[in-house]
């Protein structure tokens, strides 16, 4: 039997990057003679991120159009048409049996291609506002795989499976890593533990919102772990070393998210769709801050369909700086509100996505 061959393009964000690298492992773990080839954007992250999870990766000379006025914007036909040629080539000389876009400029080109030769595509689409780079490949692709209800505004209903968002393997199961969790934080058992999270670069609102309020944590009997990300920590470390607080401790990068959410009673976050996918893994009780510095304002609409769950509270990133510190307080008062949170968020989970959308990607083959 021939070896089965598949493409797996976009990329960008960790949003989009570390679900394209679930499903193919979950393809792997499903087929041992596969092979399977990343198409990227030159430059962007996923050029370092696939590599280092064991895949071969080609990057694409595109880039997205800038939203202000750019001297980069009147490169992007020329990129387009060298990606467009690329990624032609690219499919003839690989001869995929399918191709997989997961969102982002790459997927583009690779995707439209594939289509014209007439190989069999899926989408997977993260968020609950969809990309315009998905939305203008629905009409061609086979199967599209979605994370959220109602996503047949922007893509023909026959084609639309709810999936879910692949997520971290070593998140599926923290129940038993509590008393590791807080030996690992040094954490006292009997207090309540805050975390907060604004990715790996860090998430400036949120950061600016705990450390103008950062008094109010001195007299609370909470624990407050806080990931501020590599561009704000010497700042806030430094603050926060002025403000003379025991029981908050900020890092730059948390290692062992695992541990961070099994210690945690409550997340604050930005509201990235694989970030909340996490939060219903776990089953976190959350207050959400989408960025406002993200196209269609996405995030908001992702918070929002927790938010209309009763499945997380959202502060806008406007409100953060009076608000956040506030309601994150109250809310770890609230006991009853906590175990609703949970409760609610805990219905969304898809711990099983990255299985289900490999398991589509081989019947499409298939047929």
């Amino acid at each position: 039997m021939q070896k089965i061959k598949i493409i797996v393009s976009g990329g960008g964000t960790g949003g989009h990057i570390f679900p394209a690298i679930s499903i193919a492992n979950a393809l792997k773990a499903k087929q041992d003679d596969i092979e399977i080839l990343f198409v990227g954007a030159d430059g962007k992250m996923e050029m370092e991120k696939v590599p280092a999870a064991g895949y071969k990766i080609i990057g694409l000379p595109i880039r997205g159009l800038q939203r202000n006025f750019s001297k980069e914007n009147l490169k992007f036909f020329s990129r387009l048409f060298k990606s467009l040629r690329k990624a032609k080539k690219i499919i003839k000389e690989f001869k995929p049996d399918a191709v997989v876009g997961v969102g982002g400029y790459a997927s583009g080109p690779l995707l439209h291609s594939a289509n014209k030769m007439g190989i069999p595509s899926l989408i997977q689409e993260q968020n609950s506002y969809a990309g315009i780079t998905n939305k203008l490949l629905a009409k061609k692709a086979n199967k599209i795989c979605v994370a959220y209800q109602g996503m047949e505004r922007f893509f023909p209903a026959n084609k639309i499976l709810i999936t879910g968002n692949p997520v971290r393997k070593d998140l599926a199961n923290l129940k038993d890593l509590r008393s590791e969790a807080q030996h690992f934080f040094n954490l006292d058992p009997s207090k309540k533990t805050l975390l907060v999270v604004g990715g790996s670069l860090g998430a400036r609102t949120i950061n600016h919102s705990i450390i103008k309020n950062i008094g109010a944590f001195k007299n609370e009997d909470i624990q407050v772990i806080w990931q501020c990300g590599k561009f704000y920590h010497k700042e806030m470390k430094e603050k926060l070393a002025k403000a003379d607080i025991e029981n908050v401790q900020v890092s730059d990068f948390l290692a062992r998210m695992d541990l961070a959410y099994t210690a945690a009673d409550l997340v604050i976050s930005r509201a990235g769709a694989g970030t909340i996918s996490e939060l219903c893994l776990v089953k976190k009780a959350c207050i959400l801050v989408p960025s406002p510095n993200v196209s269609e304002d996405h995030q908001t609409k992702n918070a929002m369909a927790l938010v209309n769950q009763d499945a997380a509270i959202m502060i806008p990133d406007i409100e953060s700086r009076e608000r956040l510190v506030k309601e994150a307080l109250l809310l770890l008062n609230n006991d009853s509100k906590l175990k609703n949170l949970r409760t609610n968020i805990a219905l969304l989970a898809k711990p099983n996505a990255a299985d289900e959308i490999a398991d589509e990607i081989l019947k499409m083959i298939n047929k």
